[in-house]
């Protein structure tokens, strides 16, 4: 089952950010799916800061992986859009899957083959220049209680 919201402002995207690092739990995935300035990053940043990270929060786009160890739990932020295939496995990316940390993952629908089954998949789409349609789609019983607790 999918969970749609409407996101009318920056706010409500951080809100929903909070409100699911709320439910969070060791080796949580979250993978964020949507063009360029839908609002990925600006949900990672409501993430993180719910999370207690203090640190800017950056698009990894160059570095592929930045990891964050000043939260509750470490923070795994992924931007796959610029790795190339032959450069997936010499990065480790599943490896991060299991760290009892949490991974986020933007442009994700790039690296599906990699994902771990259980997972929490976000769609984030252009409704307007403010508002984005955000359509949550929970993959595993962990990641459908999470959206019925926080919708």
């Amino acid at each position: 089952m999918d969970f749609k919201i409407t996101s009318k402002e920056e706010m409500d995207t951080l809100e929903l950010a909070q409100n699911i690092e709320s439910e969070k739990f060791p080796n949580m995935v979250l993978c964020l799916i949507g063009e360029l300035g839908t609002g990925k990053t600006v949900f990672v940043k409501g993430f993180a800061q719910a999370l207690g990270i203090n640190e800017t929060i950056t698009s990894p786009t160059f570095n592929i992986v930045k990891e964050y160890d000043g939260g509750e739990l470490p923070l795994y932020h992924m931007d796959v859009y610029r790795l190339e295939d032959e450069k997936k496995d010499s990065i480790g990316l599943t490896d991060y899957f299991t760290k009892g940390g949490i991974t986020i993952i933007e442009w994700s629908d790039l690296i599906t083959d990699e994902l771990p089954e259980e997972r929490l998949e976000i769609y984030f789409r252009f409704i307007d220049e403010n508002t984005r349609s955000i359509v949550l789609k929970p993959y595993g019983k962990m990641y459908e209680d999470i959206c019925d607790a926080v919708l």
